[in-house]
């Protein structure tokens, strides 16, 4: 494939992971099975978080599970690409691929730029990228949430802890041609999860951050 032909095959699937990552599924299943738009109960936010608050843990878990495929997915186009795996330019293709699907998330051009803080999304995409960190910051995930009941803090925690794994835990493992990029990448992403949560920060100082609870399922004709 030509250099030309690359970079136009490069542009199309940075546009698709963008559209792939606009996909939101709360907005989607609560319009079609509550008849309601999410954005308009609980945090308004569109994750699976605020779903499971709103419409149960059902519902939360499938967002859940569908914002990180989108992730997954969007980071995956990278292998219609002609890149040699672990090069830079494959894992810089891997990052901007995953970002754009996040940005995707947050400013879906389907449901007028009003989306989640794409903290799902963002695992999907690094679970594809580095899925034994990922695994890690799961378990650190857990431990705080167990500790804490609050996502926000959990989320917070976990994502700190994925630059530091892979700068120092993770470095050793690393191939030398893709050390930089994802070592650079991993900070970028705690910055952008801590600023995505100012509003949940400012509410655990309030003291009017909410704890996770288990949510059952409201009936369809709840919100007429």
């Amino acid at each position: 494939m030509g250099a030309t032909a690359t970079t136009f095959l490069y542009i199309g699937l940075t546009i698709s992971a963008y559209l792939i990552g606009s996909v939101s599924n709360s907005i989607i299943f609560s319009g079609l099975i509550y008849h309601i738009d999410i954005r308009n109960y609980g945090s308004k936010n569109p994750g699976a978080n605020n779903v499971q608050r709103i419409l149960g843990w059902p519902m939360g878990l499938l967002v859940l599970a569908l914002d990180i495929l989108k992730g997954v997915v969007a980071v995956s186009l990278v292998f219609l690409l002609p890149f040699e795996r672990e090069t830079n330019a494959f894992v810089a293709a891997q990052i901007v691929f995953g970002t754009a699907a996040v940005i995707g998330h947050i400013f879906p051009v389907y449901h007028g730029f009003h989306g989640g803080k794409g903290v799902a999304t963002t695992c999907g995409a690094l679970l594809a990228m580095h899925p034994f960190a990922v695994l890690l910051c799961t378990i650190v995930f857990l431990i705080v949430f167990f500790i804490t009941k609050y996502v926000s803090v959990s989320v917070i925690t976990a994502v700190t802890c994925f630059p530091i794994m892979v700068n120092l835990l993770f470095a050793m493992w690393l191939e030398p041609r893709e050390t930089l990029t994802l070592k650079i990448f991993s900070i970028v992403i705690g910055v952008t999860i801590w600023l995505s949560h100012i509003s949940n920060l400012k509410r655990l100082w309030h003291g009017k951050e909410e704890k996770f609870f288990i949510k059952a399922p409201p009936g369809r004709n709840s919100f007429l």
